[in-house]
């Protein structure tokens, strides 16, 4: 039987967080005035961003140092005595990561409601991760808190028994958080050089140390206080912004409410800029681009010479004409940045090749951002099975984030810390509530910026521009590309082009607020990063360490050890992520779906399963779970732009359905449902027991 109540002194434990907190807050709005009171006072940029940075993550070292402990009960789930609300923070915190504080917008700036090309997110992002909170609050987290386990693998095998449900599930957990770090490290050097002016790859090191403090010594515990302190940094840091801007144009700070003005001034602007002569040669330009790389792939050996050979002889001709360093600088980068090889160049003319043409569409192939989908239901053949296929990839995306979310294992993890099982209900819904503050604004703040953008922005004189885009395009120019395309002197919206994991983090000078409001927006940026990535690496090291460990008669010898070679997990793999990381392997959007998606295929099927059907079996389950994450790793495989080129493979031809690979979920869970139904049925005996209802779930197993 399992306590239900809460323990002794709960009620004064409750009101000294409540305490604590408030005192957090008002110190956290303080040191903001302070901040922008010296920056009137002539405090220097240069410095304002290292003093975010520095501070922030020493508050986060604080916390976390505070909170070490060597308990296993304590590091795993923080004593089983976080408040409903304060876990609630924690998980939002926690679920708020680098994609959602950094990207969502910039998702929704580039894709529209609908979503675009090979992104059929917009909207969808908001729906799916918000609709997959009410399945983990229905379905899924009252039945894991009251096995009062400490890991999601815990979960496959005490239902299950025996080894291998837990050992793939661990295996799993290992795969999709590992993606999932990657892009929140990435984040977090993305942040972390724009605030401090150091190498992106510094920026990711820089970033891993405040990682790590957090979460090294002190396990859950220490992770999620922090991760309040982190919720409350960023909140305030898109709030900010987004009702500034509000108030900027609409004349209140309300944004949510309010933004809706914004959108038939953008449907008239965005029909400007289709019909603007000055776009159409923009267009036009690009077109040419994306011709001439496609004729050098009909050639790829002799266009490589060629151009080589070009490229030398320039350089030559200016070294002998004694010109310019600058020139003579320019040319070399330029003759470095040739292609090695055949096949080097095949990728990379085959991906300029396809960028140049998306420019080559109307407003740079961004769609309308009021469309609901692409393509149009009552026009051509063409333009009747593209709205299909739009359609049908949105809703592929909102199943595969719905079930991706309620099968995350550092999410799910969070809701064996809370008190009882009532709490854990009342937790999921204090998550939802404080993750919609966020989710609300992030519409709102596309629509804003795309009309600072297009009204105040675009028509500018390239000389005139602001300093800003020069200073992203030193961070990383794949986020920002801006040129006169026709010579015109004048920026026209085709030739920006701007990352969706810049719109977040630039809106601040792009609205031109204070730096200081720039640094909290980058100071709010790291925390969401930091929180998820503590969490991630958490239950990664956990999985190597407590979940798959041998059987009973040949695990660690104490819990303390467990502890100990969870911390030492916890380094080596936050070692690996930044190395990965420093790759720059996708953008943070595409890595965090990626893993939505895996997640979905191994957990849910074998989760739902076995809290509400009795026969689902241990053969069933181990067979289920081997096939959907099989069919989603192959289905994102075949469908890799790099592997395809690679092969020569056309990139839309292994599509199924029409259906983009971040969605391969789509497929997995269904596969993952019906093997382990069909197995169970076919070759397993119904003795298993329904966790429902139930005081002591599969005691016997």
């Amino acid at each position: 039987m399992f306590a239900r109540d809460t323990p002794p002194g709960y009620a004064g434990y409750k009101w000294r967080l409540h305490r604590n907190v408030a005192l957090a807050v008002l110190a956290l709005l303080f040191s903001l005035g302070l901040m922008a009171w010296a920056e009137q006072q002539g405090l220097s940029r240069s410095l304002i961003g290292p003093i975010f940075l520095f501070t922030t993550v020493m508050v986060y070292a604080l916390i976390g140092i505070s909170g070490r402990t060597t308990d296993a009960e304590e590091y795993f789930v923080a004593g089983r005595r976080i408040p409903a609300m304060y876990n609630g923070m924690a998980t939002a915190a926690d679920w708020m990561s680098a994609a959602s504080f950094i990207s969502l917008a910039g998702a929704l700036y580039l894709q529209g409601f609908s979503g675009a090309g090979a992104q059929p997110g917009g909207l969808a992002y908001v729906l799916g991760w918000t609709g997959g909170f009410c399945l983990v609050a229905l379905l899924i987290a009252p039945a894991l808190r009251e096995m009062r386990l400490y890991t999601l693998p815990d979960f496959f095998q005490v239902r299950y028994g025996g080894r291998w449900p837990r050992l793939i599930a661990a295996c799993s957990a290992v795969l999709c958080c590992f993606v999932y770090v990657v892009a929140q490290i990435y984040g977090v050097g993305l942040i972390a050089s724009r605030l401090t002016g150091v190498q992106f790859e510094i920026g990711i090191l820089l970033g891993l140390g405040g990682i790590l403090l957090c979460s090294f010594l002190g396990g859950m515990r220490a992770i999620t206080w922090t991760q309040v302190a982190q919720y409350i940094m960023l909140l305030l840091a898109f709030l900010i912004p987004v009702s500034w801007l509000a108030y900027k144009q609409l004349g209140t700070p309300w944004a949510i409410m309010a933004y809706g003005e914004q959108l038939p001034k953008i449907a008239a602007l965005e029909q400007k800029l289709i019909t603007d002569p000055a776009e159409i040669e923009v267009r036009d330009a690009f077109y040419h681009r994306a011709k001439n790389y496609e004729l050098k792939l009909q050639n790829i050996g002799h266009s490589l010479s060629l151009e080589r050979e070009e490229l030398e002889s320039r350089t030559r001709s200016l070294k002998a004409q004694g010109a310019d360093f600058a020139l003579i600088s320019q040319a070399r980068r330029e003759l470095l940045a040739v292609p090695k090889d055949q096949s080097a160049a095949k990728e990379q003319w085959t991906r300029a090749m396809q960028e140049n043409y998306e420019r080559a569409q109307p407003l740079s192939g961004v769609p309308r951002h009021a469309q609901a989908f692409q393509g149009n239901p009552e026009g051509t053949p063409d333009q009747q099975a593209l709205y299909d296929k739009s359609r049908l990839n949105f809703l592929a995306l909102i199943f595969c984030l719905m079930v991706g979310t309620a099968g995350l294992p550092h999410l799910l993890t969070r809701y064996y810390t809370t008190p009882s099982v009532a709490e854990a209900r009342q937790s999921v819904a204090w998550s939802l509530f404080f993750i919609a503050l966020l989710y609300l604004s992030a519409p709102a703040l596309a629509v804003l910026v795309k009309f600072e953008v297009m009204n105040n922005l675009v028509g500018s004189s390239f000389d005139e521009l602001p300093h800003w885009l020069a200073q992203w395009t030193r961070v990383d120019a794949s986020l920002l590309d801006v040129a006169d395309v026709n010579g015109d002197r004048t920026l026209q919206f085709g030739e920006l082009r701007l990352g969706a994991d810049m719109i977040m983090l630039a809106t601040p000078e792009l609205g031109g607020m204070p730096f200081v409001v720039s640094g909290l927006v980058a100071a709010g940026g790291l925390a969401a990063a930091l929180s998820t990535a503590d969490g991630l690496l958490l239950t990664i090291s956990n999985a190597l360490v407590h979940d798959m460990k041998a059987r009973p008669g040949k695990q660690l010898n104490s819990p303390e050890g467990r502890v100990i070679l969870s911390k030492f997990a916890l380094l080596a793999v936050a070692l690996l992520a930044a190395v990965v990381a420093a790759w720059k392997p996708a953008a943070i959007l595409a890595l965090v779906t990626a893993s939505f998606s895996l997640a979905a295929a191994a957990f849910f099927p074998g989760m739902v399963l076995g809290i509400l059907w009795k026969r689902a079996h241990r053969t069933g389950v181990v067979c289920g779970m081997l096939a959907g994450l099989a069919v989603t790793v192959f289905y994102m495989l075949i469908n890799a732009p790099v592997l395809r080129v690679w092969w020569g493979a056309d990139l839309s031809s292994g599509l199924w359905f029409g259906i983009q690979p971040v969605s391969a979920g789509v497929f997995g869970v269904p596969v993952g449902f019906l093997v382990t139904v069909l197995i169970s049925l076919l070759f397993s005996p119904p003795y298993a027991k329904p966790i429902t209802g139930s005081d002591e779930p599969f005691a016997g197993l």
